[in-house]
């Protein structure tokens, strides 16, 4: 089977129905560090504008299933949850189950990606932008509703507070203690960079962690502060 025909059947298995336009799925799996030069000057295609696209839609699609869910929650509780299930952490998880991780087009010259590397989640937010272009809003709902969220436990997801940043600062609120996050250090490459951020407290460096986003080292420096206070 010829590599074009091996990509179409992959596209097929994850979306549930044969793709029409080969094309916008190619370009969903293109990293930016494999981008291509246009007839454009100075524009170089990647899977980025469809990133952005299908960061949209997905939230858009989520934010209309919790409040049909959950009729009775209010605003704040819709957001939170919302964030949870879009976290790029998560995003990340679900894209490597469905096996988007073998389909991704990168640098060639690198031995591998970092397991923690936002690269896959961007990709399943372009693969929704892409499916969005392909098969129109109800499809891409139905994909989003029936393939994606079933790989979700909403329950734990609810009760798990996994927002360490938000635990910590309530918790200097009630104290009457300044908290700070800071970014101190930036390692890696323009496309696989790596953050160190530290928790200042009072002044003082009280926690440090790193991510491969400047979200993701603040919630890693949040949860070892959050371990140290022994905060639950």
């Amino acid at each position: 089977m010829s590599p074009e025909k091996k990509f179409r059947k992959a596209v097929e298995l994850i979306i549930g129905e044969k793709p029409s336009n080969m094309e916008v799925y190619q370009l969903a799996f293109r990293h930016t560090s494999a981008s291509k030069e246009t007839n454009i000057k100075g524009f170089r295609e990647s899977n980025e504008r469809l990133e952005f696209l299908g960061d949209s839609v997905l939230g858009m699609v989520i934010a209309e299933y919790l409040f049909k869910k959950f009729p009775y929650k209010d605003e704040g509780f819709l957001t939170e949850i919302r964030s949870r299930i879009v976290n790029r952490e998560t995003l990340n998880g679900i894209a490597r189950k469905i096996g988007l991780d073998r389909l991704i087009e990168f640098d060639g010259n690198r031995k591998g990606m970092p397991p923690n590397s936002s690269m896959y989640g961007d990709a399943l937010e372009a693969l929704v932008g892409a499916v969005y272009l392909d098969k129109g809003f109800r499809f891409t709902r139905k994909f989003i509703t029936k393939e994606l969220l079933t790989h979700y436990d909403l329950d734990a997801l609810i009760n798990n507070n996994a927002n360490f940043k938000s635990r910590l600062i309530e918790w200097a609120q009630r104290e009457g203690k300044e908290v700070r996050f800071m970014i101190v250090e930036e390692k890696g490459s323009r496309h696989f960079r790596e953050f160190i951020s530290q928790v200042i407290l009072n002044g003082e460096v009280f926690a440090q962690g790193s991510g491969y986003s400047k979200k993701k080292a603040e919630q890693s420096a949040a949860e070892k502060a959050c371990e140290q206070l022994e905060l639950k």
